[in-house]
């Protein structure tokens, strides 16, 4: 096709940016549209129904209004309920899930001491549990479920500060030392966490692996259209962002996603030009 291909990316806030801006560098000619589910948000808290019937709620209109080619869900805990859901009732358009990083985390562990850091359903569901038995099982593995981290970067995003003591208290139980070993790995479960990275690496007992599973969804995403749509001249992409209650961003939630438009349009330039 000779069209950019329109990616709508899709989370309970605004975790989903993260990825967002993964998918930009991979492919920086698309066409996007943010759909944050404020009316859903947050998902942790709430049974599986619940947040099943939320999802695809939002994204059938979301799909009727915006027609994109290929849908990414930026989000684990809606992705480990509702991608069969999504793909049964609109069997045509490619989903893009998201898991945990488990698999990427044990295979880099020296000391074979990996942490998960979620959010309490993320935690509590067999899917984590699985994919720790079927690529961790060589590691001790510790799953943190934080009650407040999600919030915490939504708080962020808006503009407001956030206490230092706040984040070190939910990031703390990551770090363990055992036998003369320590946690060298700390899987970011929840797309919410990335936003808040530069205070981890800041706030963290010792240095680790921070592993962010974003770049590996943009890969995943491109893979998916790349044969519709193979990636072409760069140009200045469109980006709409929008609330599912239909609220209108905060100004200082518009003056972040200015600068985060403006700093990847001038990550792809140089890309445009070799």
């Amino acid at each position: 096709m000779n069209r950019s291909p329109k990616i709508l990316v899709f989370d309970s806030g605004l975790g989903g940016l993260t990825v967002f801006r993964a998918l930009a560098a991979q492919r920086p000619d698309a066409d996007y549209v943010y759909a944050a589910d404020d009316l859903g948000f947050p998902y942790g808290p709430k049974g599986e129904d619940e947040v099943t019937a939320l999802v695809l709620a939002a994204m059938e209109r979301l799909i009727a209004d915006h027609a994109p080619d290929c849908v990414v869900i930026a989000c684990n805990t809606a992705s480990t309920l509702v991608l069969p859901h999504l793909r049964t009732g609109w069997p045509e358009m490619p989903f893009v899930g998201t898991v945990p990083a488990i698999k990427p985390a044990a295979e880099g562990s020296h000391s074979r001491l990996i942490s998960v850091l979620a959010t309490p359903g993320t935690v509590a569901r067999d899917y984590t549990r699985d994919l720790i038995e079927k690529f961790a099982g060589h590691c001790e593995v510790t799953l943190v479920g934080s009650q407040k981290l999600a919030g915490l970067a939504e708080v962020y995003m808006q503009g407001e500060s956030v206490a230092d003591a706040d984040i070190a208290a939910e990031i703390t139980p990551c770090f363990v030392e055992h036998d003369g070993r320590r946690t060298d790995s700390v899987v970011l479960a929840c797309t919410h966490y990335p936003l808040l990275l530069d205070s981890f690496k800041r706030l963290a007992p010792w240095p680790v692996r921070w592993i962010d599973p974003a770049p590996a969804i943009a890969r995943r995403a491109d893979h998916v259209l790349s044969e519709r749509f193979p990636s072409h001249e760069i140009r200045d992409a469109a980006f709409d962002f929008v609330f599912t209650s239909g609220a209108a961003p905060a100004p200082r939630l518009l003056k972040t996603l200015d600068v985060l438009r403006r700093s990847i349009a001038l990550a792809a330039r140089p890309r445009a030009s070799a």
